[in-house]
């Protein structure tokens, strides 16, 4: 089988050839893999950050999208030719950056019609991620005022897009180039973070600061607490948990696995109130590329691998 990984742990990004594989157990359904994403975890997983299950050599990827080939017995709600979605960890076999893919069905959700495969596979993680900071360690309810620092990448976009969909007045900050995009993505206003100033804007904006914020800027925790009223909440998708100050609760979010709330966001997807946007396509003999891209930043879009594509598409 077709894959793309490491041998060893911290090792390069090579094409692999891997056994077929293994037969399905119960609960677990067979991907024919049309996409997969590719995102900063992938570089966790590498360099040994994130323990999925697998053990070099081994394919790396979390999320993909692709055809249900086979499923296992007591897996209901999918059957052969389904297109479906996945974020599905501990691996129970390889990674998804692989022809094929092996994913426990509870973790796995339809892709609806008409929703491109390059879009489903980048959607998992970053959706997953954003609902379970909003509506799981935040709460939000509807008139809020919610703060998402650092929105400018795909998890931050998402974040924006569901704090609005849930009723709250976004504020959002990033660099002077997305300002635009977030703005339609839905948030009401739109602060530069490269400004020293910016928590004490939205405490100006607001009556105090924001009720909640979320933090998906890479050590910006401590910056967005100043921006949080007292007696507010913070959750941070970066690790870099704050000491809790002035009654704010704060936490700190680690995506997991999902598939029935994976599902209901794929159908707010599937009717246009979600969106993610691919920025390039890269076939698996180029993964190495295709997560050097992601280091280098994909200013607000995503990156996939395609196992059938013969050769990269920007």
């Amino acid at each position: 089988m077709r894959a793309a990984g490491v041998n060893q742990a911290g090792g390069p990004v090579v094409p692999l050839d891997l056994p077929e594989p293994r037969s399905l157990r119960d609960g677990e359904i067979l991907l024919r893999v049309e996409a997969s994403g590719v995102g900063n975890w992938d570089e966790f997983v590498r360099t040994g950050g994130w323990d999925t299950g697998a053990r070099p050599p081994m394919a790396l990827g979390v999320e993909t999208a692709g055809t249900v080939a086979a499923v296992g017995g007591a897996a209901p709600g999918f059957r052969p030719s389904d297109r479906a979605c996945a974020h599905s960890l501990p691996l129970p076999d390889q990674g998804c950056w692989a022809e094929l893919f092996i994913a426990a069905a509870a973790q796995t959700a339809p892709v609806p019609p008409g929703v491109p495969w390059e879009v489903a596979a980048a959607f998992p993680v970053p959706a997953l991620t954003a609902d379970q900071a909003l509506s799981g360690a935040l709460r939000i309810r509807p008139g809020e005022t919610v703060l998402v620092h650092g929105a400018g990448g795909v998890t931050g976009g998402l974040l924006v897009q569901l704090a609005a969909h849930y009723g709250a007045h976004v504020i959002a900050t990033g660099g002077p180039a997305s300002m635009d995009r977030l703005l339609g993505l839905g948030a009401a206003t739109v602060l530069d973070y490269h400004h020293p100033g910016w928590p004490a804007q939205v405490c100006s904006l607001t009556i105090g600061g924001a009720d909640a914020a979320v933090n998906a800027a890479v050590a910006g925790a401590a910056d967005a607490v100043r921006a949080v009223r007292p007696g507010g909440r913070l959750a941070t998708i970066t690790g870099d948990q704050p000491p809790a100050e002035r009654g704010i609760t704060v936490s700190a979010v680690v995506v997991e696995p999902d598939g029935p709330r994976l599902a209901q966001l794929a159908g707010l997807l599937g009717h246009g109130v979600l969106d993610v946007t691919v920025g390039a396509s890269f076939p698996l003999d180029q993964a190495a590329q295709a997560l050097a891209q992601v280091r280098r930043g994909g200013h607000g879009t995503a990156i996939v691998l395609r196992p059938g594509s013969a050769q990269a598409r920007p």
